[in-house]
């Protein structure tokens, strides 16, 4: 039997604002429960929304970054259902007018993923439940700006699915739109999937896994939801269109529930909140703000820097470290030699102190000195990461610090020549080893003039001044 795999994600996305959709209570996570609330995000009668204005440009960024054609009118609506989360008994969303439609993503595989719309709501409370086995509501999440992004049904595997989320995830956090920290619950996915028997054309009915909060769970899900698939096409059974969750003890999909349809919702238009009209000027001026996105990025590190594919994507998937990257390479101005201290041994300090190049103490003018120090063989690559892990906290000057201990390596060639002649005068030995293909014992002499300048000497001038005077 020949079959295809067919999987749809709707992604539901935190956007990054200070407040709430439709009030000003902090958009907080980590507060104590039930601290950041209002009569509006409560849900209070008469209490009224107001829209937040960094949400809905927020949510245009992600529209624009992901090739979506955006309604200039738009308008909010009511979804009514009850649960103990939802403390109006609607949420508000948008239904038939979606404000982003007909984008795609493009994976690292080139394939675009098609999307069927982007569209604005509210997050709901989050159910809290206890040993004892009680519910406890907290209300902090209600009213937190959402985006959710559904997709057409074009992921074809669990593999592509990964790239697309993690593709998603990487650009929303390029944007400044999301953390998109899964974790935390400030993205979460819920997937599709169902499967066809290429040979007859019979179908399995789709089955929605909700709340993915992990890649991982993500592949596991769909892996497990593969081989179900498979097992009812083979007995000649279609399933049923219902709703899972994913165990990951179990580590098994289990039904929840049979799949509702937008009848059940009630939709309605929400009569608080007015239309929202976007002038194609306002639209414009978001598109050409938007930063050089991390596919982009990265090919212009490799062609551009000779950077390999792996280093060009460390850099440019992280905005910080790709700003650092460009700062500090506009004073090193050296593409490979800049990236490689960011990603080496200053990345080894951010990751230690967990803090980011933001939050760092150390300047881009003082790191990209260290690194000319370095470069120019003013200090040795050891005292240069020895310096960096002090001036990391301290933020002082590389080279007045080594100045001030004395650690500048000494070039001065005339000196060091005298320096050679007298290591060669002592270690005559040494020299018919080396012209009878000895190769250690040229070490034994770079080390004894090294020895010699107490360590300062350039070790770059020695091995070329002792070549020179051996003859090689």
């Amino acid at each position: 039997m020949n079959t295809k795999t067919i999987i749809g994600l709707e992604i539901h996305v935190e956007l990054a604002t200070n407040t709430k959709m439709f009030c000003s209570c902090k958009n907080e996570f980590g507060a104590v429960p039930n601290t950041n609330v209002c009569p509006i995000c409560l849900g209070h009668p008469g209490a009224l929304p107001v829209m937040n204005k960094k949400a809905v440009e927020l949510a245009l960024r992600a529209g624009l970054a992901f090739n979506c054609d955006i309604a200039n009118n738009q308008k909010m609506d009511r979804k009514k259902y009850f649960y103990p989360d939802l403390t109006k008994g609607y949420q508000i969303t948008q239904y038939d007018k979606p404000y982003a439609t007909n984008g795609y993503i493009e994976l690292s595989s080139g394939k675009k993923i098609g999307l069927i719309e982007i569209h604005m709501e509210e997050d709901t409370g989050k159910s809290n439940h206890d040993e004892e086995g009680r519910t406890l509501m907290d209300y902090n999440r209600a009213g937190v700006p959402l985006i959710e992004i559904v997709t057409k049904p074009d992921i074809e595997s669990p593999d592509e699915a990964r790239d697309f989320v993690e593709t998603l995830a990487s650009t929303l956090r390029f944007l400044e739109v999301s953390d998109c920290i899964m974790a935390q619950g400030s993205m979460r996915v819920d997937v599709n999937i169902n499967m066809q028997d290429t040979d007859t054309g019979n179908k399995t009915n789709i089955a929605e896994i909700k709340n993915m909060n992990s890649i991982k769970a993500i592949e596991q899900a769909l892996d497990f939801e593969v081989k179900r698939h498979t097992e009812l096409l083979e007995k000649g059974e279609m399933g049923t269109k219902e709703t899972r969750r994913w165990d990951d003890e179990k580590l098994e999909t289990i039904h929840m529930r049979d799949k509702e349809v937008g009848n059940d919702y009630r939709f309605s238009v929400d009569g608080d909140i007015p239309e929202i009209y976007l002038e194609d000027e306002d639209i414009n001026n978001i598109r050409e703000n938007l930063p050089e996105l991390p596919a982009k990025k990265q090919s212009r590190y490799i062609t551009e820097y000779e950077m390999t594919e792996y280093d060009a994507g460390l850099l440019a998937n992280d905005r910080e470290l790709a700003e650092l990257f460009e700062q500090t390479n506009e004073i090193v101005n050296e593409p490979k030699t800049s990236a490689n201290w960011i990603l080496t041994e200053l990345s080894r300090r951010l990751n230690e102190t967990e803090q980011s190049p933001s939050t760092m103490n150390l300047s881009v003018d003082n790191f990209a000195k260290l690194i000319n120090l370095a470069k120019e063989d003013k200090i040795n690559n050891n005292v240069a990461k020895k310096l960096l892990r002090e001036i990391y906290e301290s933020n002082e000057d590389p080279e007045k610090l080594a100045e001030e201990r004395n650690l500048l390596q000494i070039s001065d060639s005339g000196f060091l020549e005298e320096v050679v002649d007298e290591v060669l005068s002592e270690n005559p030995e040494s020299i018919e080893d080396i012209k009878n293909g000895k190769d250690r014992a040229f070490g034994f002499l770079v080390g004894q003039a090294m020895k010699k300048t107490k360590g300062k000497g350039n070790p770059v001038e020695i091995t070329n001044l002792l070549k020179e005077k051996i003859g090689e």
